[in-house]
């Protein structure tokens, strides 16, 4: 057995273990979904600061970013900037959002959605399009543990090939299912430190074997440097650039999984803190984008060595060759260890998401009004383990560029469920069908977009009197959301058609 291998292993086995252990962990009765789907709501600064980057910065990340600087160079880096102007925004809204779900007993944004506008159709559509947008996310996270796995050389042959991912992912719906949101907030400690040890030790002495920083970026090309002008009559990139990172910070923020790992906060504060200092994840992602500048200096694609590795995930294999061509087998082990545990903590946290918004919204919401509070539970462990299930199918029988296709969508999906969220914050002004009406519009303008792009793109290149204006297509199908729900609500205003009672003024706190 190999140094790297044993390492992994080892430190596979160690996460294992604190899995199943953390049902232990900060006692509560997991047959509550409140425990099992919030970990309580109990999570202080500290350990939320973990869950949340474990949340937010992912194996795909880790593999993903560094792939696309490769690849295309400085567009890679959009990442940064849509991390950065995230943040304010989380501080601006999301501890409103814990604050009212903490006093009426919500688990989900659906069931905040859904009380506030007294809307049932409403929640049920904020939960399908979480539900939906989360799965390729899930799956997504396998790309980065099948790379690392392929890369160990783990693996059987023919029908047996994905055996040790299929087995990785059952020891992580055990785990999950036992400890619910514990499991990962746990492991995610873990995991942040072996990807911050892994980053900050690779960007010292992989520069050191590349003739310096100089040297790295001096055989760099500058159109890998730097954007080109954009033609006449156009804004090129650039608007394609800044709206990419703003749309992509919008989105993430209504992603399940990142709002579940701040409804697990114990108060408004921790949520306000960690938006103050998660920014420091943003500066280990910057150094994890120059590995692609590094993987291009190195030509690690051109290396005999790795050539079946990219013959088979293309950019994808840069970071596991980078690793493999300048560090020591024992220091690659760990560094697979913190990408493979970087899939599991985010895949468990996204798949609790999912399995409380089918709970709450969907089934307790249509199917079983009457279910008890350990029915609820019940049923979000056995969702949460359709889910994983459903993920793994996905990754093992969907090609990864349909994968990465309804990824992308994803993006354009949940950023429609903005204006029912965040300004349901704020304003019950929107009306409950006219926010229906929008949706529906944001989502058909969206996708028509993406599929104009034959699903190969977000940037969509708007035309108006002869300009181009491209743009992240997310954010175009944004605007017209907003634009349906403004003109709607004007007309069933007009019309008097009732907007229903905001269940959030209730006095009488719901059952968490």
């Amino acid at each position: 057995m190999s140094a790297a291998l044993a390492v992994f292993l080892a430190l596979f086995i160690l996460v294992t273990g604190l899995g199943f252990w953390a049902n232990r962990w900060r006692p509560g009765d997991l047959n509550l979904l409140g425990e099992w789907g919030l970990g309580g709501r109990r999570f202080g600064s500290f350990v939320t600061w973990f869950l949340l980057g474990g949340d937010l910065y992912t194996a795909y990340t880790f593999i993903a970013v560094p792939a696309l600087v490769f690849g295309q160079g400085a567009l890679g880096f959009f990442a940064l900037p849509y991390t950065i102007v995230m943040y304010p925004v989380m501080f601006l809204i999301m501890p409103r959002l814990w604050t009212i779900a903490r006093e009426r007993g919500y688990i989900t944004a659906a069931d905040f959605v859904e009380h506030k506008f007294d809307c049932r159709t409403l929640g049920l559509l904020v939960a399908i399009t979480g539900i939906l947008a989360t799965m390729p996310y899930i799956a997504l996270q396998l790309v980065g543990l099948q790379v690392v796995l392929a890369a160990l050389h783990i693996g059987g042959s023919g029908a047996w090939a994905d055996a040790p991912l299929v087995i990785a992912f059952v020891i992580l719906a055990a785990y999950t299912y036992t400890g619910g949101l514990r499991a990962p907030a746990l492991i995610a400690v873990v995991k942040d430190v072996l990807i911050y040890t892994t980053v900050l030790t690779a960007i010292i002495v992989i520069p050191a074997h590349l003739g310096g920083w100089a040297g790295i970026f001096g055989h760099i090309p500058p159109a890998k440097l730097t954007f080109s002008a954009p033609p006449p009559h156009s804004t090129g990139i650039y608007s394609g650039y800044a709206t990419l990172a703003l749309g992509s910070a919008l989105a993430l923020m209504m992603y399940p999984h990142t709002i579940t790992g701040v409804l697990g906060a114990k108060s408004g504060g921790v949520v306000q803190r960690n938006a103050i200092f998660l920014p420091a994840y943003s500066f280990i992602l910057g150094l994890l984008a120059l590995f692609g500048y590094m993987a291009y200096v190195a030509h690690v694609n051109t290396l005999p060595q790795f050539q079946a590795g990219f013959k088979a995930y293309g950019p994808s294999y840069a970071v596991p060759a980078l690793l493999m061509r300048f560090l020591p087998s024992w220091f690659v082990g760990f560094a697979f260890a913190a990408i493979a545990i970087g899939a599991l903590v985010p895949a468990a946290i996204m798949s609790v998401a999912a399995a409380n918004l089918f709970t709450r919204n969907i089934y307790k919401a249509f199917l079983n009004p009457g279910v008890s509070e350990r029915g609820e539970a019940r049923t979000a462990k056995v969702a949460s383990l359709f889910v994983k299930v459903g993920a793994l199918a996905f990754v093992l029988g969907v090609p990864e560029k349909y994968a990465i296709m309804l990824q992308l969508l994803g993006g354009i999906w949940i950023i429609q469920t903005f204006p029912a969220i965040v300004i349901g914050l704020y304003t019950r002004w929107p009306h409950r069908y006219a926010l229906v009406l929008g949706w529906l519009a944001g989502m058909a303008a969206g996708t028509g977009m993406a599929a104009s792009l034959s699903f190969k793109g977000v940037i969509y290149p708007l035309v108006i009197a002869g300009y181009t204006f491209p743009a992240y297509a997310a954010l175009y199908a944004l605007v017209v959301n907003l634009g349906v729900v403004v003109v709607a609500t004007w007309a069933f205003n007009v019309l008097h058609i009732g907007a229903g009672q905001d269940g959030t003024l209730k006095t009488q706190p719901r059952s968490a």
